[in-house]
């Protein structure tokens, strides 16, 4: 079984939900406490063993390559000022040199085309895509158990978490023929279905293991949802010669693409942190 060493990050979205804030800022790069959104999915590509981080850019997106460069004036003035320990933290947190690709997606034409810009860096080999906005907050990381559940199954695998059942028509939904444990295949997809019709309540939750002949069928695939070109589309083909099965996530997923999400994943982030987890209690009853 070929081990997963790539990891796709679409990070070409405008944020307009967070405007004025994104307009010179990528949205990715908002914090979470004080790491940058993207920062927090990318550690957990690292820690399931990701060694090649390739980010799906576009206009505007410059600062999130600078933040996984070396800064070297940052690091001599650290180092001058005697802030040793947080110079070996950005250290630490810094790819090496030859792990960060970074490609355009010059047009906004959907998930499905941005992963299909990352193509030839890919290359044939089976590959991980992990969407900046879903952050998975579990003792373990979500994508090492997709990665181990890839080895023993082969095939594709897709992350999925539990979602109200009045809320289905706001996500991509799997068919799991009734199955709610272990690591079940995956029988069809619906994307956004209509109140009522959703197959299940699991929603697909932004991490994939995929095949590379998803790029070929991504290549030809016809717009879809939104008038873009729908990942969940061309997944939906690919289902008809390969087997995908679903990892049920059991942790908490929150959505920092909508304010409330990323409100709530400062907070769970923050409680989690021995240094301000006290005060921020204090705060927030006092604000209650």
């Amino acid at each position: 079984m070929t081990r997963i060493r790539k990891a796709v990050f679409p990070v070409a979205g405008l944020g307009t939900r967070f405007l004025p804030a994104t307009k010179t800022i990528p949205k990715e790069m908002l914090p979470v406490v004080d790491r940058p959104v993207i920062q927090h999915v990318v550690e957990e590509a690292r820690a399931a063993g990701i060694e090649h981080f390739i980010f799906v850019t576009g206009r505007g997106k410059g600062a999130i390559e600078d933040h996984f460069d070396d800064a070297y004036e940052l690091n001599a003035v650290l180092e001058q000022r005697g802030r040793k320990e947080d110079l070996l933290r950005l250290k630490s947190e810094t790819p090496k040199p030859g792990q960060t690709s970074f490609t355009r997606q010059q047009e906004p034409l959907g998930l499905g085309h941005a992963v299909w810009c990352a193509r030839e860096l890919v290359g044939n080999e089976p590959f991980a895509v992990l969407l900046p906005d879903m952050l998975h907050d579990d003792a373990t990381p979500c994508l090492a158990t997709m990665i181990a559940d890839h080895a023993h199954h082969g095939g594709n695998v897709i992350a999925a978490y539990s979602v109200p059942k009045e809320e289905t028509h706001r996500y991509g939904i799997l068919d799991l023929a009734g199955a709610a444990e272990g690591t079940p295949k995956i029988h069809g997809m619906v994307e956004k279905p209509k109140q009522g019709t959703a197959p299940s309540n699991f929603a697909i939750s932004g991490r994939y293991i995929l095949s590379p002949e998803i790029f070929k069928i991504l290549e030809t695939q016809h717009r879809g949802a939104g008038n873009e070109i729908q990942l969940t589309d061309a997944m939906v083909t690919l289902m008809q010669s390969q087997p995908f099965y679903a990892h049920l996530f059991r942790g908490r997923v929150h959505d920092t693409g909508h304010q409330l999400g990323f409100l709530t994943a400062n907070i769970a982030y923050a409680l989690k942190r021995d240094d301000i987890s006290q005060a921020l209690r204090t705060a927030l009853k006092d604000l209650l």
